[in-house]
């Protein structure tokens, strides 16, 4: 075989497409030719909650170049209830038919001779509203008194919510219940707090796209998805096609962060084209983006008590996930968040209820942690309080308390591969925590925060892969893992070169196509490294024993004379595949306890050193570190990369991001009003540190990473503002404003 070597598991390879991303040269789905088609654009709601009496395209359809004007009705005649999609329930239309439930719903598409023509028609489009009673808030939505939808409708995906179909009278769409030990237990220290963040936005640099049409009788479609295989599925099930009979095709993703899963334009798409029988592009502005999804809003009431001996004794959670109109996978954001709302601690007893709620606002959805860096926030801050309470040092504290090998979780699953301990140990050493701090003088005043996270992968889930190895002794390899920006392709060349004993730059990671690539259930959840990496790894194993097969008694200098001397042929080619399928044991209806919730755990820490300026109330965070266990780095450059990112990201929640919406109307869906961190924000220093605990079953030991740093972020500035000034916030982003206000209330 091969000597070279290059980009081997451990090897800190550069992402095959740097130069690409970084000079805009890479080829994104709004960049490919769409030849000649019709152009979409969207009218949308301008009202949160209200029947459609009537929809008048008239005026639009006179405008020179436009083809056609599509209804929800009209739409609704075609495809009848297939055309209400979504993961969790089926619950969202792809043109509203009967009413409109937020602000920005679409309602009408003009398909037109190009993008600029199509806009104009849609504002000419008028819609007859009857009002309805809106609900804007979490309070008002659990009150019951008015109703978002009028019965619940879970779809075909999760088979474990077809308990609630026909469920009436509720904005309740899930309720997660966990139940360990003596809910009422009691200790001598006890702090409770009630905690929001806010909804947010992804704000990926890539616009969604998708582009569809109609070929031999098949649905064909371009579009930026982190799911093609669940798309495809939507996809057949709306037109009621065989799966033979679409194809979904994806190109890399110019980032996403969750904003590109599920059902976003595809849907739409799919139906015009089909209703239509023509090619459509439908490109979303930057200000329809902010409308497609958003993150989940979440108030935490929350309590951790300790005994005498400050021994953690119980926690109590009550969490509400604002899921805006339609669930989206808020339902398992509401049970995987929830089932870790006590942290990472061993308490003997726990009480958590997390329900996924519906309201008059746009949407909510998968977002970078899950749902999990919501209630991160609110156990992160409490077990701060309480070590200030007891007198004791907040790092020493969790340190104490932090659950370690084999110990069992409050939702009743053992950990393994989590080290929490070596997580914390390593922030706290990298921003120097036991070294005396120079508190400020003047405005200035500084402190410093840790925090510690835990989420779980997503699971059971399915990851296929199929490999060709071809006569020259480079590789072809088939996923349906998509990358968009997190470096899969590369990683996953470096696996299948570490088992070949190749040069990882001979592996060719084919694009996702679901006439080509197998069947995988997601990229999301940072579920691909672990997952699909197991499926990799088996499919260049099964390479490497075919090889020796065909090898036999024959002895050839390398894989091009096997492969020419077995087929007589130059350019033949050995193809393997491979699979791997996680599996878990489903929450206890009574405790939501599991033996086995998750494959594996993520376990991360951050410790920061901050300054704040009491006369400004801004925070400039002056050395941030933030540790993830990854089981085994696949590549150490790629992990740093990723932890740098989600530290990045959740400076923003923690200090900038938030989507203001009044009276159901968002205010700031502009990147001229909605606030990012810049450059300027960014940390003095930033230091990732890789931690290596080995998974069992993980490739090569690794499990994922993505998510992993943006968990404790926001609770480790709240911990280390309130170590500055000696304030505590509970509600997200820490704005200026806000600390000068709790300063100001302070002083009262």
């Amino acid at each position: 075989m091969a000597d070279n070597t290059a980009g081997h598991v451990g090897d800190r390879r550069a992402r095959f497409d740097m130069r690409g991303r970084v000079r805009g040269a890479l080829g994104h789905v709004a960049d490919q030719p769409a030849g000649p088609c019709a152009h979409v654009a969207v009218h949308r709601s301008t009202q949160p909650h209200a029947t459609i009496r009537a929809v008048h395209v008239e005026d639009a359809l006179a405008i020179d170049g436009v083809y056609a004007v599509a209804t929800g009705a009209d739409l609704y005649k075609q495809f009848g209830d297939r055309l209400l999609t979504g993961p969790a329930f089926a619950d969202q239309p792809a043109l509203a038919h009967d009413k409109v439930r937020y602000v920005g719903e679409p309602i009408a598409a003009v398909l037109a001779a190009d993008l600029a023509t199509a806009r104009a028609a849609v504002d000419a489009i008028y819609v007859d509203y009857g009002e309805l009673d809106p609900i804007y808030d979490l309070e008002t939505a659990l009150a019951g008194e008015s109703f978002v939808h009028e019965e619940l409708r879970p779809s075909a995906v999760f088979g474990d919510l077809r308990h609630l179909r026909g469920v009436r009278d509720t904005n309740v769409n899930y309720e997660y219940n966990l139940r360990n030990g003596d809910p009422s237990a009691e200790g001598a220290h006890t702090v409770r707090g009630q905690f929001w963040a806010p909804p947010t936005h992804h704000v990926p640099i890539e616009l969604p796209c998708t582009v569809a049409w109609v070929e031999s009788g098949r649905l064909e479609m371009l579009t930026t998805t982190q799911t093609p295989s669940y798309v495809r599925q939507t996809i057949s099930d709306l037109l009621d096609l065989p799966l033979s009979q679409v194809r979904v095709m994806t190109r890399p993703l110019g980032g996403s962060f969750g904003a590109k899963m599920y059902d976003r334009l595809e849907p739409l798409a799919a139906a015009l084209a089909w209703h239509f029988q023509r090619k459509v592009r439908i490109v979303a502005s930057r200000e329809e983006a902010f409308l497609l999804t958003t993150r989940h809003g979440a108030a935490v009431t929350a309590s951790l008590t300790a005994d005498e001996n400050g021994e953690l004794v119980g926690a109590n959670a009550d969490v509400a996930y604002d899921t805006g109109a339609y669930a989206d996978v808020g339902p398992r954001i509401t049970a995987k968040s929830g089932m870790v709302a006590a942290g990472p601690y061993k308490i003997a007893n726990a009480t958590v209820r997390s329900r996924c709620v519906y309201t008059n606002k746009p949407s909510a959805g998968p977002f970078r942690g899950f749902g999990v860096p919501q209630v991160t926030w609110s156990h992160e801050t409490l077990i701060d309080e309480l070590a200030h309470e007891l007198g004791d040092d907040p790092y020493r504290f969790r340190l104490r308390h932090l659950l370690r090998e084999g110990d069992v979780a409050p939702m009743g699953t053992k950990m393994h591969s989590a080290d929490f301990v070596g997580c914390l140990d390593a922030v706290a050493e990298a921003i120097d925590w036991d070294a005396p701090l120079d508190r400020g003088t003047g405005r200035i005043r500084r402190g410093k925060g840790v925090a510690v996270g835990v989420k779980a992968v997503l699971t059971p889930t399915i990851a296929n892969a199929v490999l060709q190895l071809n006569q020259d002794a480079s590789a072809t390899l088939m996923i349906s893992t998509v990358d968009m920006g997190q470096g899969s392709d590369t990683i996953m060349a470096q696996i299948v070169a570490d088992v070949l004993e190749l040069d990882s730059a001979r592996v060719h990671v084919v694009k996702a196509d679901t006439d080509v690539t197998p069947y995988d259930t997601i990229t999301a959840g940072s579920r691909s490294t672990y997952h699909t990496g197991n499926a990799v790894r088996r499919v260049a194993e099964a390479m490497r024993a075919k090889l020796t097969e065909l090898a036999g008694s024959y002895d050839p200098a390398g894989i091009p004379e096997l492969i020419r001397g077995h087929f007589g042929a130059r350019g033949a080619t050995v193809t393997t595949e491979a699979n791997y399928t996680s599996t878990w044991v489903p929450y206890d209806k009574e405790t939501g306890r599991s033996e086995k919730v998750t494959e594996h755990w993520f376990a991360g820490a951050v410790g920061v050193k901050i300054s704040v300026d009491t006369a400004t109330g801004r925070v400039k965070i002056d050395h941030m570190a933030v540790a993830g266990d990854v089981g085994k780095a696949i590549n150490p450059m790629l992990v740093e990369q990723q932890l740098t990112g989600a530290a990045i990201m959740g400076i923003g929640h923690a200090l900038f991001d938030q989507l203001v919406i009044d009276q159901g109307q968002l205010i700031n869906g502009t990147l001229l009003d909605y606030q990012l961190p810049s450059i300027r924000d960014l940390p003095g220093r930033l230091t990732p540190i890789v931690v290596e605990s080995p998974h069992d079953t993980g490739p090569f030991g690794a499990k994922g990473v993505g998510e992993t740093g943006i968990l404790g972020i926001a609770p480790a500035i709240g911990n280390a503002v309130r170590d500055a000034l000696g304030i505590r916030l509970t509600t997200l982003p820490m704005t200026p404003e806000s600390i000068i206000a709790a300063l100001d209330e302070e002083d009262r």
